[in-house]
This record gives C-alpha cells, sequence and structure tokens, in this order.
C-alpha cells in the first residue's frame, strides 16, 4: 500500500519518503536550502532571519528556528538560517533591505513577526522593498486559522468579511502575497515567492502570512520539497534588431547623454559603462540609485543629474538630443519632474529589464540586461563618437562642478566659531572616509546634498534609499550595508529627524558585534522640508524643534534635547564634534574602533548645497493673502511651462 499523509489521508506516491514537520520547521528547512545562481556563481539565497517574537510566532517559526540553531550547533556547523533578534518590525525589513541592495539582488532576508501590530509594522518596509524593487520575504503570522477562539487577541472583525486579517494590508506593496490556510499550501506559496524575489523585474516585498495555529500544526512533506533549489537569475539578451534600431538613433545625436540607474549596478555593468563611454565619448549623468555606476573622476562622468543633480549634468541634458536612460525609473527626481530634457527635438532610448520602465518618455525600448546591451551597442557604435567641441564642453562642465565641490567643502571663509555646515560635514566624511567604504542615508535634506556633493569612488560606496526616502530607514540600512559587506567601514549620515523616527537598531548593531560609524547632524528640525517650505511660500512653519511660545505657535527657544546622550545610552561609543578638526579626528578614531561609534555634530540649517538650477513640482496654493506664497505660485508656474509629458515616439 501507497504511504499516507497523516494529516490528510492523501495517499503520496509509492516512492516518496516524507518528513514530519511543523509548517514552521518545514519553512524554515526550505529557506536555508535556496540558492540563487547568475554567471555561474552560486550565493545562498536567504543570509538569515530576523525576528521580533510575539504570541502569533513564538511557538511556530520561533520553534522551528531554535530548534534548526540548535541542531546546526549539535553538528559543529553554522547555522544555515541564522536568526537575528531586531528592535523593531520596520527596522528589520529595511536592514533585510540594504542588504540585497548590497549584493545586487542575489541575497535577501527573511522578516518574522507576530501577529497584529507586529505585521503591520513591517507594512512600511514592504512598500520600500516594492518601490525600489528589492527582495525581501516577509513571514508575518496571522489570527487562526481555525477560528476556534476568535476573536483573539490584536484581531481585527469586520462585520462585512470574515476572512479579512490585518495581514491584507501587505497586498498593494507587495508583489507577491499569499496566505498559508493549510499545510498543504505552503509548497506552491513558497515556490511562487521564490520566483517573484529572484526575478530583476518582478522582484520586490514577498508577504506569505501564516496563521499562528497552522504555523505549529505538524504535516508529512515530501523529502523533495527541502531538496536544494538554485533559481537561476538570467541576463536578457538584446534583440539584435532593436540593438541596431538604438544604435541608429544614438548614431544620429550630437549631444547624447546617458542616464546611468540602479541597474546598471545590479548587473554588474559598471565596467561595461565605462568601457562604452570611454569608446563613444558620451556622457553620463547618474540618478540616486546609478550613483557609483562610474566613478566621480571618469572622463565622461558628470555627476548626478535631476532636481538634486549637478549644473554640469543638468545643463548637458538640457541640450541632450539624445538621451539613453540605462536601468532607470526616471523617478521625478531623476528627469526634474520633466523639466530636464528641454531640447524640443529630444528622443530617448531606454535599456532596462522591465519593460515598464523601457517604454517611458516615448522612448525606443530595449527590453534587455544593462550589460549585455552595453556590450552590444559597444560593437554596433564602434565607429562613433562625439565630436571635439561636445567632449570639450563635457569636461570643462565637469571641472567647474568639481570646483565648486571643492569650495563648499573647503569653503574660504569659514565660520569664525569654527562650527561646520553640512557641506563640510559630507566633505570631511568623503575625503576621510575609504574608497570602498560606503555612505548610508535616506531621508531629508543629506540625500539631496549627498547626490550633488559625494566623490564616488566605488560602485558599492554610495547607498541612498530615494525611491521611498523612509526616515529611520538610515541606522537600520546601514546595519544591513555592514551584514552584507563585512569588510567595508560603514558611515550613515543621519539627521536629528530621521534618528529619532528609529535609532533602535543601534542596540542590534551593539548585540551582533557589528560595527557601523553614525554621523549625526542635528540642526533642530526638518532641514529638507523646512527649506522646501520657505520655497514655496509656507516660511518653514512647523518644521522646527522648538518650544511653542506663549502666543500658542511653535517658535520658541531650542528643545533640550541631547541626542548624543541618548545614544550612549543604547551602547555605543559617543564622539561630540564642533569644528573641522574635532570633526576629522573623530573619523579617525571611529575608523579605527572595533565598535559602533556616533559622532554627534550641529550644523545651521539655514546653509544649503549649492544650487542645481533645476526644479521639483511640488504644488503651490493657487490663492493666499500670504505674500510668500504669492511669489512662489508665480515661480512654480514659470516652471510648469516648460514642463512636458514626453509622448512623442522617439522613433
Amino acid at each position: 500500500m501507497a504511504p499516507t499523509n497523516n494529516a490528510t489521508g492523501n495517499r503520496l506516491p509509492r516512492d516518496e519518503p516524507t518528513v514530519h514537520l511543523t509548517v514552521s520547521q518545514a519553512v524554515v528547512r526550505f529557506l536555508a536550502n535556496q540558492y540563487t545562481e547568475r554567471d555561474g556563481q552560486r550565493t545562498k539565497l536567504f543570509a538569515g532571519c530576523f525576528g521580533i517574537f510575539g504570541h502569533g510566532n513564538v511557538a511556530g517559526l520561533g520553534q522551528a528556528l531554535l530548534q534548526a540553531e540548535i541542531q546546526d550547533l549539535d553538528a559543529g556547523r553554522e547555522p544555515t538560517l541564522p536568526y537575528v533578534l531586531g528592535r523593531n518590525e520596520q527596522a528589520m525589513v529595511h536592514s533585510a533591505v540594504a542588504h540585497a541592495r548590497m549584493k545586487d539582488r542575489l541575497q535577501t532576508w527573511a522578516v518574522s513577526s507576530s501577529v497584529g501590530p507586529g505585521a503591520t509594522n513591517m507594512i512600511t518596509g514592504a512598500a520600500l522593498a516594492t518601490i525600489n524593487r528589492l527582495p525581501v520575504l516577509l513571514l508575518p503570522a496571522d489570527t487562526f486559522a481555525t477560528r476556534a477562539s476568535a476573536p483573539v487577541l490584536q484581531e481585527l472583525e469586520l462585520p462585512s468579511s470574515g476572512d479579512v486579517t490585518v495581514n491584507d494590508a501587505f497586498k498593494p506593496v507587495s508583489r507577491y502575497f499569499d496566505r498559508v490556510w493549510r499545510p498543504e499550501q505552503l509548497p506552491s506559496a513558497l515556490l511562487a515567492g521564490m520566483r517573484v524575489l529572484t526575478d530583476p523585474v518582478e522582484t520586490g516585498a514577498v508577504t506569505i502570512a501564516i496563521p499562528q495555529d497552522v504555523q505549529a500544526e505538524a504535516f508529512d512533506w515530501p523529502e523533495s520539497f527541502f531538496a536544494e533549489r538554485v533559481w537561476h537569475v538570467a541576463r536578457p539578451l538584446p534583440e539584435r534588431s532593436v540593438i541596431e534600431r538604438a544604435a541608429a538613433i544614438i548614431r544620429s545625436a550630437r549631444k547624447p547623454l546617458i542616464v546611468a540607474g540602479g541597474g546598471v549596478i545590479y548587473s554588474q555593468a559598471t565596467d561595461s559603462l565605462a568601457a562604452f563611454c570611454a569608446q563613444t565619448g558620451i556622457p553620463v549623468g547618474q540618478s540616486q540609485a546609478g550613483k557609483g555606476s562610474l566613478v566621480y573622476d571618469h572622463p565622461q562622468s558628470v555627476g548626478a543629474v535631476g532636481s538634486t543633480g549637478t549644473t554640469a549634468a543638468n545643463a548637458l541634458a538640457t541640450e541632450a538630443d539624445v538621451v539613453i536612460g540605462i536601468g532607470t525609473r526616471y523617478s521625478d527626481f531623476t528627469s526634474a519632474s520633466r523639466t530636464a530634457f528641454t531640447n524640443p527635438d529630444v528622443r530617448f532610448v531606454n535599456i532596462n529589464v522591465a519593460s515598464l520602465d523601457s517604454v517611458k518618455q516615448g522612448g525606443v525600448s530595449v527590453v534587455a540586461d544593462a550589460r549585455e546591451a552595453l556590450d552590444a551597442l559597444a560593437l554596433a557604435l564602434n565607429d562613433y563618437r562625439v565630436d571635439d567641441e561636445y567632449a570639450s564642453r563635457i569636461g570643462e562642465l565637469a571641472r567647474n562642478w568639481d570646483a565648486i565641490v571643492e569650495s563648499v567643502y573647503n569653503p574660504a571663509e569659514p565660520a569664525a566659531d569654527g562650527s561646520l555646515n553640512q557641506n563640510q560635514v559630507i566633505g570631511l566624511v568623503n575625503t576621510l572616509s575609504d574608497p570602498r567604504d560606503v555612505v548610508v542615508c535616506a531621508a531629508g535634506s543629506m540625500p539631496g546634498d549627498l547626490h550633488k556633493l559625494w566623490r564616488t569612488r566605488d560602485p558599492k560606496g554610495y547607498h541612498v534609499e530615494y525611491g521611498y526616502s523612509c526616515m529611520g530607514y538610515e541606522v537600520a540600512g546601514g546595519l544591513g550595508v555592514r551584514m552584507a559587506c563585512p569588510d567595508r567601514d560603514v558611515f550613515v549620515m543621519v539627521g536629528d529627524g530621521s534618528y529619532l523616527m528609529m535609532a533602535t537598531e543601534l542596540v542590534t548593531a551593539v548585540q551582533e558585534r557589528l560595527k557601523v560609524i553614525v554621523v549625526l547632524v542635528q540642526n533642530h528640525g526638518f532641514a529638507s522640508i523646512g527649506s522646501l517650505s520657505e520655497s514655496l511660500g509656507s516660511q518653514r512653519f512647523g518644521t522646527q524643534y522648538r518650544y511653542r511660545s506663549n502666543d500658542g505657535r511653535l517658535d520658541g527657544g531650542v528643545l533640550p534635547v541631547d541626542l548624543a546622550a541618548n545614544a550612549a545610552s543604547l551602547g555605543v561609543d559617543v564622539i561630540r564634534a564642533n569644528t573641522a578638526a574635532e570633526f576629522a579626528d573623530a573619523i579617525k578614531v571611529a575608523k579605527a574602533s572595533d565598535t559602533s561609534t556616533v559622532i554627534h555634530v550641529e550644523t545651521d540649517p539655514l546653509i544649503g548645497a549649492p544650487d542645481s538650477e533645476s526644479w521639483w513640482d511640488v504644488p503651490v496654493s493657487a490663492t493666499s493673502e500670504l505674500e510668500s506664497t504669492k511669489n512662489a505660485r508665480t515661480t512654480y508656474e514659470s516652471w510648469k511651462k516648460i514642463q512636458r509629458p514626453y509622448l512623442r515616439p522617439s522613433e
């Protein structure tokens, strides 16, 4: 007689042995045996599992992770799915996503939470992962599948629907969502999730919700379910005819410009891009995700492009007759809200693995891996090079911008009291860090300033999350970067606003003996939104950390908040620096240390970075009694006049 599954009575094939495990134990064993492969190199898909336990997962995934860890250690081997205790569910997702980005989307983490608020805390992280197209596996617990004791603690009850839980909120921000109501559903859910995680086009957050009672339920699993699986990450090849069409358009260009996005780095196409630019002389502007795709001093590098770009890249963008987008999704910051490319005859060629991005701006669509497409274009354009006049202009603009950067790194007239502004802080970190060190940031005024001013010297040296620009990402993201690259120092650049949102993973860094260097810039408020508010005529209202004054407004004295003392209470070393000399010494001490260090520095929020001579579309009130708002509206309407839809086909 064929063997019978004890849980269901279903018959299994006569030659298929089974393993008796809980659903959670099966999840842990399955995840430990997943691999990715690209270009013949195999990588474990999951570096481990972050988690915070509650009543929804402690007896399920918690027990399974404990059992697996003990079995591995007793056998004399490292845990095959290491567990790391986080402090905030959203932060754990950020760490996993940052790790995935550093690993070019070939490796990530699983993240486990309890039911209710533990689960919904991860939703912001899920949105960040999906928007940035970075893989992460989320395993939120769910309420009882059997409903035997409903409603359980933290359960959502809807009078109109009995099968909805708070985890349904993950659906719009996940690339794949499933709920495992019965053990038999687990294999199909996990296999579908792995497919999405390892597909460069589809990847993002994968959410598999598992009810807390199902997590602990036993089942007889086919042994084949736990066999090693290698997921091939393909490099889609460009069609020859498409390359010929793209090459014809580029060959007709007198002032071409490349916009390099994150896809260049994820496909490890940086060497191909450098060679292509050297061959053709075509300059490169870089998006936030693409910064580092060309080192800052490459002859064809003109730095950041768009709303927070350099004057060099933005001047060339204005003149460009052909824009070659490589691995970019053309966010509004990259296109300066569709005002960057103002040549009336501009055409676009877009290279991307995702057809969604390749057809933007009416461009010629090259659906292909960035490296493969660049190599193919190099062959097709072996007789093409920009003329000497354009090449000379590229070099002149790049040198002019570099001189501007140098002038703000080392101002001719520093503050009389020796205090620093944010430009100087960035300059000191950039100058004193090693080329392979990584700068991490996400929100506030810092990302825009870094985009303009940071001199990238390594493709992985710049890590700014700007798809979701999530306050609180910085410390958690820095932790994930360090986990992915333990041989690099990690500089987390964070303002007081983001620090106050989520600094808790400093405790995890201490726990795991992971070194990060946090540069905590204290400017007593939201510097970025304060500046934006002022430009929109709203006078920095509600953006400063101040006492409420007697007249009821938030314009009193500075709050007596001591963030350095707060950081010290979390177990890290803290250095207060107020001058350039003190700050430089602090960086040297932090780099020499084996432990995490927070460098606390006060800066003036009213001293901004050099102007990009560009725009970002944020609507201004159409009617107002405030003169400041009226003036801002006039400026807004002048920019709206040059905004373009880019709908004309490029062929």
